[in-house]
């Protein structure tokens, strides 16, 4: 017996997302605070399964089964969502010490990223569609035709993230100089809209 079983009886109780998580990777931990709602010998999936089939056993206990089912996935979220804030706080935590940082990796990456993309990849694209243009290489021609779409799909993506980065980049040096946070452009758009 393991805990997918198990998740196959919370489900039916009414317990839908704690017999996922049981049927999942975490299923220990979401079995054990099953276990503990029931008050299962031990976390085990046979000592949960037979205090579940004791709670079924009877219409009284069986609605407290499902009770007990749905007061454990409240707790399963909770801890889920805790679980969240923390790693949210950690990777904010993260982000706030890269950005202080001086490693010259996270200062220069971006730099180097436009410059790769408009000193080298805009003018490659030129000069193979000036050769194809000047000698008349119909097949290049062609080629470049074809993949016009996908070539100004890439092109727009990489562009975009060089956008989003000069943005990025201006509202950090202005609130470094400010001390304070400096609002995006749609942050800006929708306190002008708010004020109207």
């Amino acid at each position: 017996m393991d805990w997918n079983d198990v998740a196959k009886s919370v489900i039916g109780l009414g317990a839908p997302v704690l017999g996922a998580a049981l049927g999942g990777p975490l299923g220990g931990i979401a079995g054990k605070l099953l276990a503990n709602v029931l008050g299962a010998a031990e976390a085990t999936p046979a000592a949960v399964s037979e205090a579940l089939a004791r709670a079924q056993a009877d219409t009284t206990a069986a609605a407290q089964a499902a009770a007990a089912a749905r007061q454990a996935e409240a707790q399963w979220l909770v801890a889920l969502a805790e679980a969240g804030k923390a790693q949210v706080a950690e990777v904010g935590q993260t982000m706030r010490a890269e950005a202080a940082s001086g490693d010259p990796l996270q200062r220069w990456w971006r730099p180097l990223y436009a410059l790769e993309l408009t000193l080298l990849e805009c003018p490659a694209f030129a000069v193979v569609l000036g050769h194809g243009l000047w000698d008349g290489k119909v097949e290049i021609i062609n080629g470049l035709a074809n993949l016009s779409g996908l070539i100004i799909t890439y092109i727009a993506a990489r562009f975009g993230v060089l956008g989003v980065y000069v943005s990025g980049r201006t509202r950090e040096k202005q609130a470094a100089l400010t001390g304070g946070v400096v609002p995006s452009l749609v942050g800006e758009l929708l306190k002008t809209i708010a004020r109207k």
